[in-house]
């Protein structure tokens, strides 16, 4: 049988830490030679990615919320699984645990959140990266504010508790959770600590079947 890579979601709150553990993974999987594809949400090359990136300040709660499954449902048919079938490991810079926490923030119930991302892919690996709220919070101030959440004090926090919890979430649908605290270890000790934990992906016929749309007129 063939089997296909591996999808790790890699998430966690403002200030964790995340590009630069993703980098640090991205290279640890290339030094065990492990084919590697990276990507992002909202997506950077979609129009309906980059209408929400656009349009984050101004758009929120529910509709926001749609706005974001679309895309991940667009990213996962048209991206990520061609990507699995072909025997890339797949990381994703944010997937569906920001989307429990950050539409959370918006004041989203929890059950919305999953009933609208109910059919998207699940990760093999969901990574949910955590450090002390303190910690989290100087790194923002020290780098400044990218969007609206980081001008609530709160919210480092918040974040915390809520991927906390999403962790819990996830895991009880059957999905592989792995929580990093990166304020206690080097960007290549949590790396390697993923790469190990990354199971081996199921056969590609576990995967949905491939969209026949196109992504243009």
């Amino acid at each position: 049988m063939t089997r296909r890579g591996a999808f790790i979601a890699v998430d966690g709150p403002s200030g964790v830490g995340k590009s630069t553990t993703i980098q640090a993974l991205y290279s640890e999987l290339l030094a065990r030679r492990v084919s590697v594809h990276r990507t992002a949400e909202p997506t950077a090359d979609t129009d309906l990615g980059r209408f929400i990136r656009g349009h984050f300040a101004g758009i929120r709660g529910r509709a926001l919320a749609c706005l974001v499954a679309a895309d991940r449902y667009q990213h996962v048919d048209h991206e990520i699984v061609p990507r699995l079938r072909a025997g890339d490991t797949v990381i994703a810079d944010r997937y569906l645990a920001s989307t429990l926490v950050m539409q959370r923030l918006d004041g989203v119930p929890v059950e919305f959140l999953l009933a609208v991302n109910a059919d998207v892919l699940r990760p093999d690996l969901s990574v949910v990266l955590t450090a002390d709220p303190g910690l989290i919070a100087t790194r923002i101030a020290h780098r400044g504010p990218t969007n609206r959440f980081h001008r609530d004090p709160t919210a480092p926090g918040r974040e915390v508790l809520y991927y906390e919890e999403t962790a819990r979430i996830l895991a009880s649908e059957g999905v592989r959770v792995l929580v990093v605290d990166t304020g206690a270890a080097t960007p290549s000790e949590v790396a390697a600590r993923i790469a190990d934990a990354i199971p081996a992906p199921p056969v590609a016929s576990a995967l949905p079947p491939q969209s026949t749309t196109t992504q243009g007129p």
